[in-house]
């Protein structure tokens, strides 16, 4: 029994096609930060690497402009 065999399922990616991503979507950015409020990893989002970079530019923007918090304020 190999573990580390990969499921031969296809997963679909988390952003649909008629999504566009936004620093004003800040119900979209949501659901690639943390809890801990750290931008998720592109394996852990099932991005491409061109998705991710413009997912992380926009959650930047949207953090700077105070739509997104920084990180948690639990801590």
């Amino acid at each position: 029994m190999n573990k580390f065999k990969r499921s031969l399922r296809r997963r679909s990616p988390s952003i649909r096609s008629d999504e566009t991503i936004d620093y004003k979507d800040t119900s979209l950015l949501r659901r690639f930060v943390s809890e801990q409020g750290r931008i998720l990893s592109r394996r852990m989002n099932r991005l491409t690497s061109k998705q991710q970079r413009s997912v992380a530019v926009a959650i930047k923007r949207a953090r700077i402009l105070a739509l997104l918090p920084f990180s948690n304020s639990e801590n």
